[in-house]
Formats: C-alpha cells, sequence, structure tokens
C-alpha cells in the first residue's frame, strides 16, 4: 500500500528566480517551447557500492523538489499531444523510469506524491513477477562473486579483477555492452552461464514489481508505458519481431490494467545503434500516442513524437542538478 502524503509547497530557494527566467527564455509557452523529460531507473535505499551515482531516497526527493520548484511537471502523454498542439507551457517537463523494478513503487513514488508529481513507468514485462533482467543477473552474480578474479574467456567476456567495489563495478561496465547486443536466446544462455561461473549464492528474484504492485502504481495514478516484452535491441530485429515483441508487452498490460497504453520507450533506446527509425513507425502503427528514445537533449514541435528525447542528468552534487537541466533545453539536435 502506498501511504499518500499531504503535498505542500516546497520553500523558493536563491536560484530558483534565475532558474526560471533562464528556462523560459529557453523554453517558452506554446509553439517554440521545449520538452525535457528525465530518466531514472531505480531508487535505492542507500548508496550502491557499485554504482554510487545511482539515485537513492535522499537525492531523488532533493531532485524531485528542485524540479517541482522550476519545471512545469506534465504527465507524458499530456505532454505529447500538447507538444503536437503547440500549447506546453513554459519549462516543460515530464518524470520517466524505465523497466519495471519494484523500488518504483515502494521508494520513488511515495516521494513523487510528496511532492505532488506524476510520473510514466516503462515496463517490460517478462522480468515482473520473480523475474530478472539480464543485466541484474550479470550486476547481481559479480556482487556475490566467489573468487577476486573471473575468468570469462569461454564465454568470450575476458578476464576481470573483481577484488573491490570498484573493480567490479568496471568489469559490469565492460561486460554489459557486450551481453546487451547478443540475440535474445544467447543473451539469456550467457548471462545464466556467467552466473553459475561466478557464484555459487542464489541471485535476487524480488528487484522487479509483481502484477499486484504494478496495479498499485497503476492505482497511485502514475502512467504505465510499454517497453516491450523481453527488453531486446530491436534494431536487430525484422519488423515481425519488433511488432510481436511491442505488441505483447502492450497487450498484456492493458489486459492486466485494463486500460490503454499510450505511450512506448524504445529499450536501451539509441537511435540507429537500438532501434531504427523505420521502427518508429511500427511504434505509431500499434496505436502508441508517443515514444521516448534515450537521445540526448530536448523535444520541440518539429521532433517526430515517436522519437522524443530523454535526459539523465549528471550526479554532480545539488549544486549541479538544475543548472544541467537548463544547459540541457539548449540541446535541440
Amino acid at each position: 500500500m502506498i501511504i499518500r502524503s499531504h503535498h505542500t509547497d516546497t520553500p523558493t530557494m536563491p536560484f530558483d528566480p534565475i532558474y526560471r527566467l533562464a528556462g523560459s527564455w529557453f523554453s517558452p509557452a506554446g509553439t517554440n517551447a521545449r520538452l525535457s523529460i528525465l530518466i531514472y531507473h531505480r531508487v535505492q535505499a542507500e548508496t550502491d557500492p557499485l554504482f554510487p551515482d545511482e539515485a537513492t531516497v535522499a537525492s531523488f526527493d532533493r531532485q524531485m523538489a528542485q524540479v517541482k520548484r522550476v519545471f512545469n511537471v506534465l504527465p507524458l502523454p499530456e505532454a505529447v499531444a500538447r507538444l503536437k498542439a503547440g500549447s506546453l507551457p513554459a519549462r516543460a517537463a515530464c518524470i520517466t523510469f524505465d523497466d519495471g523494478y519494484a523500488d518504483n513503487l515502494t521508494l520513488a513514488t511515495p516521494i513523487l506524491q510528496k511532492h505532488g508529481l506524476n510520473a510514466t513507468f516503462f515496463i517490460a514485462t517478462a522480468y515482473l513477477n520473480g523475474g530478472r533482467m539480464f543485466n541484474d543477473t550479470v550486476i547481481e552474480a559479480i556482487r556475490r562473486a566467489d573468487s577476486e578474479h573471473l575468468d570469462l574467456r569461454a564465454l568470450d567476456l575476458g578476464e576481470h579483477d573483481v577484488s573491490t567495489p570498484q573493480a567490479k563495478a568496471q568489469a559490469i561496465g565492460h561486460i554489459l555492452p557486450v551481453v546487451k547486443y547478443l540475440p535474445l536466446g544467447k543473451r539469456e544462455d550467457t548471462v545464466a552461464e556467467l552466473a553459475q561461473r561466478v557464484t555459487r549464492q542464489a541471485l535476487p528474484d524480488d528487484l522487479m514489481m509483481t502484477t499486484e504492485q504494478l496495479k498499485a502504481l497503476h492505482g497511485a495514478g502514475m502512467e504505465i508505458g510499454g517497453h516491450t516484452q523481453r527488453h531486446p535491441i530491436i534494431a536487430g530485429l525484422d519488423d515481425t519481431a519488433t511488432r510481436d515483441e511491442i505488441a505483447a508487452g502492450k497487450d498484456w498490460l492493458e489486459a492486466t490494467l485494463g486500460g490503454k497504453v499510450r505511450v512506448f520507450a524504445y529499450p536501451n533506446g539509441r537511435p540507429v545503434a537500438d532501434y531504427r527509425a523505420e521502427q518508429a513507425r511500427i511504434v505509431e502503427g500499434l496505436g502508441f500516442e508517443g515514444a521516448v528514445s534515450t537521445q540526448y537533449g530536448v523535444s520541440t514541435r518539429a521532433t517526430d513524437p515517436w522519437q522524443l528525447r530523454r535526459f539523465t542528468p549528471g550526479w554532480g552534487g545539488p549544486s549541479r542538478f538544475v543548472p544541467m537541466l537548463i544547459n540541457n533545453l539548449r540541446q535541440t539536435g
């Protein structure tokens, strides 16, 4: 169950009027508006030593307060419709989460509610209810590594020192870019074999949401979007396989939630490398009102609504967060 917090306005900080002025200069209301869409994946209770830049409850709470003070945050489908119509407010922004992690409900949503904000959560449906994404199998296996040195040459994944959290993070950073581009079947087989070679410990099976948690997230007023079924790199799929993957996720979500799934996020999300421009037309044809990539920058009325840009702000500390968002408003492509 989610406890809804009573929203109170956050206090104005000394630079907020300057940030709002700068934001309005770059992103005025109306036909010249620029839409900022922020990307998150997880919110951790405490800092993860393997991923110290991942958002925590404390940092996410602070960031949402900052966004609330400076930007006009809209639900993504509304923002897409108003971008098309040329009626966005000044400094328009959306908040999005990818994949479907349980902490999106348990940790992120109460903070969003505290600040009176809405977010969109893109769900890779095959991993709900005890599943685990391929990247998390790699991460959690290496986190629990039985040895300080990994020899994964038999899997074409090299040798790695994993004697410290920093070394483990570096190993993960080398392995994941290789694994994610493997064909779906080989990807799953490879990460399963990696886990067996790396650790004898059980890996977590509660990282992703359950169906009931997904329904609770939807019931809290959050938007649920499609993210395929198994999170493939769709640039490597033909049109039929692309349509089937995207439709399977959309159909399951709509049947489960009893409503239309209106927006979509491309897995990994980089144009050309991760999806092809013509595949955006498949997404459009499946009835989505808009879709988001991970192309850096902001979207304008000239942007393809099925290839909207998103921004992951760097984690340089509280004083840099809003300046990064303001600077991002300049990146229209």
